[in-house]
């Protein structure tokens, strides 16, 4: 039997996760809080639901790919929430960055319903949920992600088991911290470059050359080579501030689970500081 599925969340990375379903087949019903990515999924073949309460009654596997640790808890147990109308046997698989002890509280919410969670965390960015070559990072257990896998492989190119629930949110957040290192690395290296009169040119091919500068990494510094003009614009400065504002969500609950697990992060917490510099914010308070 062909699963239901619902998606919840169709923002930048949420929408083209979103939009394989119906194309691999499985009939999908969407919900938002904005208009237009639902008629935009509605026109590729899903049907619309105006709550999630509405979408749970239709649905075997829902997804979940809100902001942060409130929108999830809302989408799954408030007055309108996933909870309220879910069946007996239903997998809930939560994309959000959020911290471990979200999910193990979903999940505690949902286990007297007969409800399974996922904490499956995705990896990789809009570029490749477009692409159908994301990495699940997934917490929870075995069987549900059993029932999740043909809808994950859908846009999937990796899907790892991190271990019980709330592995996968663990397993994300280190991988992020780790990322944004790195921009900050980048954006340092090439700034020094810059300024030092050499030509971004020779920069990237060396760094290149002796594997110090990823793919991931040269395309994240493409924001850093635009003219001052349209870095300025509001509509660019609109779109890096949100940017900004996940990653800081994203290094406070990393910076959060090493408090509560007895370790020092001490450059993670530097550059929890300088999110709005490696964006190109022109936020003064920030940089």
């Amino acid at each position: 039997m062909t699963l239901r599925c619902g998606f919840i969340g169709l923002g930048d990375i949420g929408r083209p996760m979103a939009a394989h379903y119906p194309r691999a087949g499985f009939e999908t019903t969407v919900c938002d809080i904005k208009d237009e990515p639902v008629r935009e999924l509605v026109a590729a073949g899903a049907r619309a639901a105006a709550t999630p309460r509405e979408l749970a009654a239709a649905c075997d596997l829902i997804s979940v790919c809100v902001p942060a640790d409130e929108q999830v808890r809302a989408v799954m147990n408030g007055h309108d929430g996933v909870l309220r109308t879910a069946a007996r046997g239903v997998v809930v698989a939560i994309h959000s960055t959020i911290h471990p002890d979200t999910a193990r509280e979903i999940k505690a919410l949902a286990a007297p319903r007969g409800v399974g969670v996922l904490d499956a965390c995705v990896t990789g960015g809009a570029e490749r949920a477009r692409a159908a070559a994301l990495t699940y990072l997934v917490g929870g257990d075995l069987t549900h992600l059993e029932i999740a896998k043909p809808v994950l492989e859908s846009n999937a190119e990796t899907i790892i088991h991190a271990g019980e629930i709330g592995a996968g949110a663990k397993l994300k957040l280190c991988i992020n911290l780790m990322t944004y290192i790195q921009w900050a690395a980048a954006y340092e290296s090439f700034a020094l470059a810059r300024a030092a009169g050499l030509p971004v040119e020779r920069f990237e091919e060396a760094g290149r050359a002796n594997g110090q500068l990823s793919e991931l990494m040269a395309r994240y510094l493409q924001g850093h080579k635009l003219p001052e003009q349209a870095v300025a614009e509001a509509g660019y400065q609109e779109l890096m501030r949100g940017h900004m504002r996940i990653a800081e969500k994203d290094l406070s609950l990393a910076l959060q689970v090493a408090r509560e697990s007895g370790v020092a992060l001490p450059v993670g917490s530097l550059v929890s500081q300088l999110m709005a510099r490696l964006y190109n914010v022109r936020d003064a308070r920030r940089r």
